[in-house]
């Protein structure tokens, strides 16, 4: 068993968005053989159709593959696919927690990025044999020899630990898989322990219940035991064990140190968490394995359907997308001008993009997504601290000592020439400037202390644009700071339109409630009665427009006769207008919540 387990590696591939990680990972599966060449096909671990369209890995997947090394040995290459966007930083971690070895995969044209450096130092603190690759050499008018002074100088990488690779061409991916072979570790589980087998991932499935992705790190697994998730302690009788390769395939047994899934048969993603330490009911470990930090949701937004009827089948909807993404949380709230909905959690606003998404295409769902928030920290005048997530929540005014809100701690690396606009960018989001310092002779480095709020809604999208789309983000969790911050409300037809309320900075409320209330006008369709829209805080307006009813020619049939026939009518028109305003109610369209978005986007 011990020497099954010395022809074992487990390794992963981290990079930068965009840096050609799942095109590399599609040429190791065809050079290993693991998948027949007819059925090779671009994006192989991006089973998501959202995922190929945009191009970035959104669930880690794993797969077993077979490569026979230098001495003739059969080896087993577990590969854990893992993304690199900054929303699904948790993926990473998680993948990284089953492995032994990351091949860290810099873009030969684009150097060290920011979650490059992230993803580097996670991999670093876990203890993993770090495989520095620089890819994509076939590209024209590269110079290797600055991306090599980037890793010697940044992550202090010697020259001959550097591999080069491309996997577009397949050039230098044999070398890649002697060199995992060579220096990634083997796994060094006790086989006669009693079975400890990490979770790194789960999904669904519809037959088989939740199917948890699972790392075997000591003991044995076989297919016909009673599992137990150590945290939860819901036994179950396992459906099926087996491995990826890249699609399921059935086995008897997992070892240690081999990857694999057991289909639990549990109907609740919440009994199998990922993270979690499986076990056997029959002989328990002792203690679970040191598990990931749970995913804390930074943004939170509203779900609700268009048609109330609609509520039931969102609820089941997000239900299912629990059961896959195990970092998105939701609870039901209720929205005087939208009915029933969720507040829902996510871990930034691509992850809040992709779910929409997935809910709207997957599940068929009409939505109304209000606009995004973070959690701020209340603490009132009796000393109590309330989280608030939702701006309708805000406590009144009178009873709130001070407010915290979320600042992360910022990295942006970008070409020297766009340093000037990218600090005024910072500066105008209330960034505070720790250091600047250079990655090589054309690039720095800048680090910022910047209000989370400000990050979510159009900071990325504004960086990409100022700086042609050279400039890389990586974030995290700073600490919470007292502000001056006040919950600015909008009124349509004299009405709270509570869905609207947004928390911002008491300097820019002004700005925002005019600019707010100004897009407003152009969304909201004409009544048959004026419609003034409002901006408040607390009871002072401090942003006011109107829009103009809609206009009924009555005197039009009126030909001639004396003035005061078409007075008449006119005073006739007016009277039902007055009895419409007391009863009349505005449908606000979807674009209107938006707006509350776009609305950042206007310097």
């Amino acid at each position: 068993m011990a020497d099954a387990q010395s022809r074992i590696r487990n390794f992963c591939v981290i990079a930068h968005v965009d840096h050609g990680k799942t095109t590399l990972s599609d040429r190791l599966i065809e050079l290993t053989g693991t998948v027949a060449l007819r059925q090779m096909r671009e994006q192989l671990l991006d089973s998501m159709e959202l995922e190929r369209e945009h191009g970035v890995t959104i669930k880690a997947r794993a797969v077993r593959m077979a490569w026979t090394a230098r001495d003739g040995e059969i080896h087993e290459l577990n590969l854990i696919d893992t993304p690199g966007h900054v929303d699904f930083n948790y993926e990473v971690s998680r993948s990284l927690a089953a492995c032994e070895g990351a091949l860290l995969l810099v873009d030969a044209s684009q150097g060290i990025e920011a979650q490059t450096l992230a993803n580097a130092y996670l991999a670093i603190e876990q203890g993993l044999e770090v495989i520095p690759v620089i890819n994509k050499i076939d590209l024209p008018s590269i110079d290797l020899d600055v991306v090599r002074e980037d890793l010697r100088t940044t992550l202090g990488f010697k020259d001959e630990e550097i591999l080069l690779a491309s996997g577009k061409t397949g050039q230098g991916v044999a070398e890649l898989l002697h060199a995992i072979v060579e220096r990634v570790p083997p796994p060094k589980g006790d086989p006669s322990a009693p079975l400890r087998a990490l979770i790194f991932d789960s999904h669904y499935d519809a037959y088989k219940g939740v199917v948890a992705h699972v790392r075997v790190v000591d003991g044995l697994l076989s297919a016909d035991d009673r599992i137990l998730p150590m945290a939860t302690q819901k036994p179950s009788e396992m459906l099926e064990l087996g491995v990826f390769t890249p699609e399921p395939r059935p086995v008897a047994r997992l070892a240690a140190g081999e990857v694999g899934y057991a289909a639990t048969g549990l109907k609740a993603v919440a009994d199998c968490r990922v993270g979690d330490t499986l076990t056997l009911e029959s002989r328990p470990a002792e203690s679970p394995l040191p598990g990931y930090r749970p995913a804390k949701p930074m943004v939170f937004a509203g779900f609700y359907p268009q048609r109330a009827e609609d509520y039931p089948a969102l609820r089941d909807a997000l239900e299912k997308l629990r059961l896959n993404d195990a970092s998105l949380i939701y609870e039901a709230e209720t929205s005087q001008a939208l009915g029933f909905g969720f507040r829902c959690g996510f871990l930034g606003l691509f992850h809040l993009e992709i779910i929409q998404q997935r809910l709207e295409r997957e599940y068929d769902m009409d939505l109304i997504a209000t606009s995004p928030s973070v959690e701020y920290r209340v603490i009132t005048q009796k000393g109590d601290e309330v989280a608030v997530d939702n701006p309708a929540m805000l406590p009144d005014p009178g009873t709130i000592e001070e407010i915290r809100e979320p600042w992360m701690k910022t990295t942006l690396i970008t070409p020297t020439n766009y340093v000037g606009p990218i600090m005024d960018l910072a500066q105008n989001k209330r960034g505070t400037l720790l250091e600047m310092t250079y990655v090589d002779p054309t690039r720095a480095m800048l680090k910022y202390d910047m209000p989370l709020s400000e990050v979510i809604v159009d900071f990325y999208d504004q960086l990409k644009s100022r700086s042609q789309g050279y400039a890389s983000l990586d974030y995290e969790f700073g600490e919470y700071r007292a502000a001056d911050l006040v919950r600015l409300d909008i009124l349509v037809a004299g009405t709270l339109i509570d869905a609207l309320s947004v928390i911002v900075h008491r300097d820019k409320a002004q700005h925002i409630g005019r600019l707010l209330v100004h897009k407003l006008r152009g969304l909201i369709p004409k009544q048959m009665f004026d419609v003034r829209i409002q901006a408040a805080i607390g009871g002072k307006i401090i942003a006011s427009e109107n829009v103009s009813a809609k206009r009924k020619d009555v005197i039009a049939k009126c030909y001639g006769g004396d003035i005061t026939r078409k007075k008449k009518l006119l005073e006739k028109q007016k009277e039902g207008k007055k009895r419409m305003k007391m009863v009349g109610s505005v449908e606000i369209p979807q674009e209107a919540f938006l707006a509350v978005l776009r609305i950042k986007d206007e310097p």
